[in-house]
């Protein structure tokens, strides 16, 4: 298992803000890994203006979110890979750490921004996830409107497909399922993930992203975790919520890093989790080759691949 730390500690005051994307663990090719840096960079100067402006830790994630489900270098939303009948299928929830209220959408077809209806599962109905046609008829009836698939589907995707139906394999998308955290100005903290999952999976397959607990979990009082990597090893050890108690007790970076080693020593699974602690710190761990990240707060900015 390979190894790539990176933490950040800004704006512990009480007016401080700051927020954190991700877009995906894995291996990417060192010719796209600019393309993902400035996407995440991209994604996090969107949040952080919500911020700024006074906004809250929800409304920032799920914009920062939405700006990457639009940018196809990402497996969220448009670029999204296909499943074993060569579709799209798109997971995706969101969470605010001051209600624990939640939302999720998972086996989705495609819809331009599957955030944006799971913050409306979370708002609008009386239960946190939906799935495949349900979640579409909710979609529907609360105005959103489905998308052509071909507007989508990528070139990229059906190549991956193609190759992964040649070595009769499933495989990750590397840097593909995208995430924020987030925590604004009054102290609230919030997540969000997306992604459209594995290559060549059975219809139907839902991984860590949408699963309150595994892909995304939020809580005020301790800190909001967005994961990405090997989604059935993260729902097998509830990584976000295991990151987040961890967090109680030590920093952003440490509760991360330690709940991806005990993921990797229990399951043999890799991946990434960014955190947004609730006195405004921020910290992530990959054990994967490549991460592609950025971060503002009232502070500063960074943003890397690793």
């Amino acid at each position: 298992m390979s190894e790539s730390i990176i933490t950040a500690s800004w704006g512990h005051g009480p007016s401080s803000w700051s927020i954190l994307v991700h877009g995906g663990a894995g291996d990417v090719a060192s010719e796209r890994l600019p393309l993902h840096i400035a996407g995440c960079e991209r994604a996090a100067a969107v949040g952080a203006e919500v911020l700024a402006a006074g906004g809250s830790a929800l409304d920032a994630v799920q914009r920062a979110v939405e700006v990457l489900e639009d940018d196809p270098c990402f497996n969220a939303g448009t670029g999204a890979c296909l499943n074993e009948d060569g579709a799209i299928e798109l997971d995706a929830s969101i969470m605010d750490g001051t209600t624990l209220r939640a939302g999720g959408v998972c086996a989705l077809p495609p819809f331009k921004n599957p955030i944006a209806i799971a913050r409306r599962v979370m708002e609008a109905s009386r239960h946190v996830l939906l799935a495949g046609e349900g979640a579409v008829r909710f979609a529907i009836q609360h105005g959103f409107e489905r998308a052509e698939a071909a507007s989508m589907i990528t070139e990229l995707a059906r190549d991956r497909l193609a190759a992964a139906r040649a070595k009769h394999a499933t495989e990750g998308w590397a840097g593909g399922t995208v995430g924020a955290v987030a925590r604004d100005a009054s102290g609230r903290v919030a997540a969000a993930t997306s992604t459209g999952g594995m290559v060549n999976k059975l219809a139907g397959r839902v991984g860590d992203s949408p699963i309150v607990g595994a892909g995304t979990y939020a809580d005020d009082t301790a800190a909001a975790c967005s994961t990405t990597g090997h989604g059935e090893s993260m729902i097998r050890v509830c990584l976000a919520k295991t990151t987040i108690d961890g967090a109680r007790t030590t920093s952003a970076e440490s509760s991360a890093r330690a709940a991806l080693e005990m993921m990797h020593a229990r399951t043999s699974g890799t991946g990434g989790a960014i955190v947004a602690a609730r006195n405004g710190s921020l910290g992530l761990a990959c054990t994967t080759r490549t991460m592609s990240w950025a971060a503002m707060t009232n502070g500063g900015a960074r943003a890397s691949g690793a």
